[in-house]
Order: structure tokens, then C-alpha cells, then sequence
């Protein structure tokens, strides 16, 4: 593999780091306890709470019911929901709004439209290291994407300036977890899952489904 291809190949897995959940989870977690604890933006915790772990359910179980029980698309190449850009979408525009709070609306609006565009970026991220299927990455921003962005519709934007430790707090974790924190086994984790509950000694894969479609 070339010198330049190897380098780009490296950013790739270190940008799709972005998307686990053990850094997006505390992080997101942080802020809502920061903003749960403001009268005026209570119900925003509450809401994007609710959504994120909805969707977070639905995912898990869409990987569940493709490994435990074989139920995808190989017409879509579909096996499950990306799980690292349904976070990103979900987490990264609301973060970034609520970091940036303290500062004109403008830059406020332009922080969750940059957040969007990083869960993009995290989407591409998944191509490029072939851990999911263009349906799989859609998914993941749709799913994502709705929860957050029906979460700033129903509560709104938080405009009381929150706190500079917080930001300072957060930004520190993005940037050095991905590359000191090494990361959990969580797929493993769900293929355990999926088949202890569906009984099955071996879990259903990507390959499988497709050449069982080519052979139809």
C-alpha cells in the first residue's frame, strides 16, 4: 500500500473513532446533567435524553435481529444500523450548540450545522474503513439526525452561557480519548447478545446473506 494511501487510511480509523459510543457517551451525558440542572433547559436534557437512548434501542436491536436471527436486506446490503454515525448525529449538533451557547446565535447555528457535518464526516468514515454498507450509514444519520434535530425543535437551542469548564472539559475528551482510549469490543458485545437470545450457534454475516442472494 502507498506511503500517502497508508496515511489517509490511518486518518480514516482515527476519525471513525468519533463515533464510539464510550467518547460520545459521557460527553453527551455531561451536557445534558449541565443543562438538567437550568430551569430554562431542563426539558432539553430530558428530550434529547429520551431520543438518544430511542435510538440507541433501535439500533442495538437492528444488529441484534440481523446476527441473532439473519434479518437484514442483501438488496439494500443492509445488516444493521450504524451505531457510531446514529451517535454522531445524534450527540455531535446539540454538544456543539450547547458548548456555544455563550456565543452569538449565528455562531451558535453554524456550531450544530458543523456538528451535522462531522456525523457526515463519521458516516464516510464507516465506508471508508468497510465497517458498513451505504444503507447502514443512511440509516445512522437519518435515525441520529431526526433525534436531535426534533429534540431542538420541541425545547429549542440553550441560550444562558454555560459554563467554560464544561466546553474545556469536552474538548479535551473528543480530542485525546480517540487516541489514548482504546476501543471497546462493543460489536462482540452484541454478537454475544444476539445469540444468547436467539439460540443460535453462529452468528449470521454480511458474506453469508449476499452469496445466499447470488445463489437464489
Amino acid at each position: 500500500m502507498p506511503i500517502a494511501s497508508s496515511h489517509l487510511q490511518s486518518h480514516w480509523h482515527l476519525l471513525t473513532r468519533l463515533g464510539e459510543v464510550q467518547i460520545l457517551l459521557p460527553a453527551a451525558l455531561l451536557a445534558m446533567l449541565v443543562l438538567a440542572h437550568r430551569t430554562d433547559t431542563r426539558s432539553l436534557a430530558t428530550i434529547w435524553l429520551g431520543l438518544l437512548s430511542l435510538t440507541t434501542l433501535l439500533t442495538t436491536a437492528s444488529k441484534i435481529a440481523f446476527i441473532g436471527w439473519g434479518i437484514g436486506s442483501a438488496w439494500l446490503d443492509f445488516t444493521g444500523i450504524s451505531g457510531h454515525t446514529m451517535f454522531a448525529a445524534g450527540v455531535y449538533p446539540l454538544l456543539l450548540g450547547t458548548l456555544t451557547s455563550r456565543l452569538p446565535p449565528w455562531v451558535q447555528k453554524a456550531a450544530v450545522a458543523a456538528g451535522f457535518a462531522l456525523a457526515l464526516l463519521v458516516g464516510v468514515s464507516r465506508l471508508e474503513v468497510g465497517a458498513h454498507s451505504i444503507s447502514e450509514v443512511l440509516a445512522g444519520l437519518l435515525l441520529g439526525g431526526a433525534a436531535c434535530a426534533c429534540a431542538i425543535a420541541k425545547a429549542g437551542m440553550p441560550r444562558s452561557p454555560i459554563g467554560a469548564s464544561l466546553t474545556v472539559l469536552v474538548v479535551l475528551w473528543i480530542l485525546l480519548t480517540p487516541v489514548h482510549v482504546p476501543p471497546l469490543p462493543t460489536h462482540s458485545l452484541v454478537t454475544r447478545l444476539a445469540l444468547s437470545l436467539s439460540g443460535s450457534p453462529t452468528p449470521h454475516t454480511r458474506r453469508a446473506m449476499l452469496l445466499d442472494a447470488q445463489g437464489r
